[in-house]
């Protein structure tokens, strides 16, 4: 396994009831694993926990891969510092070669100029195509998937898709859409959460109609 959640929680000191409990799940090392559930229901919440963005209440996250940040947040970034300054800062961080790193996130966010710019001045769409050019230029072992594919045009989004689905195709992920047929194409399980609970699917087609119907409802 590259990933074992064991009873994770997640509650705010609001008073208010928890966003889940006890969640407990395992991803192999090419695992493609659908994260569903209506709005406010805690898919971002999950994958942000997964990423480290934030810490859970209760339980434990035993990864033995690795993993990208949440793909689809645009938060991350030191908002003074220029697009390129960031990419040299996590090329630190993650002891990579900065010109390499330039190179496919020049090449693949299509940011142009606007690297030049510091990133508080980015629209959300600029954010997240720096934010998928970066995971994509440092390699991960799973990939964290909060529907950036939906950023762009059509042609950028088959760009994403591709480099993700097809390029990375023996790589795991965890991926939290409202997109039914990229689901239904590329997921092969599905975790549910809904009101709280949360319950694993093996059939794929099974949780898509079961999510389905929740929304519906």
């Amino acid at each position: 396994m590259g990933l074992r959640v064991q009873e994770v929680s997640k509650t705010y000191p609001t008073g208010h009831s928890a966003v889940f409990r006890d969640l407990s799940f395992d991803l192999p090392r090419d695992g493609r694993l659908a994260i569903l559930g209506r709005n406010g229901q805690g898919k971002s919440t999950l994958i942000k926990i997964l990423g480290g963005v934030l810490a859970p209440s209760s339980g434990r996250i035993n990864w033995t891969m690795t993993a990208s940040w949440p793909i689809g947040l645009g938060g991350g970034f030191q908002g003074s510092l220029t697009g390129i300054d960031n990419m040299r800062f996590l090329a630190r961080l993650y002891n990579r070669n900065f010109r390499e790193i330039y190179d496919r996130v020049e090449d693949f966010a299509e940011l142009g100029a606007s690297l030049k710019l510091p990133v508080k001045h980015y629209s959300s769409g600029m954010r997240a195509r720096l934010a998928f050019g970066l995971s994509l230029a440092i390699e991960f072992d799973c990939y964290l998937i909060d529907e950036l594919v939906a950023v762009g045009d059509a042609r950028f989004q088959e760009k994403c898709q591709r480099e993700l689905f097809q390029h990375r195709a023996g790589r795991a992920f965890m991926m939290a859409s409202h997109d039914t047929n990229l689901i239904a194409q590329h997921c092969s399980r599905a975790l549910i959460i809904e009101s709280g609970k949360a319950k694993m699917f093996d059939d794929i087609e099974e949780a898509v109609d079961i999510y389905t119907w929740l929304r519906a409802a």
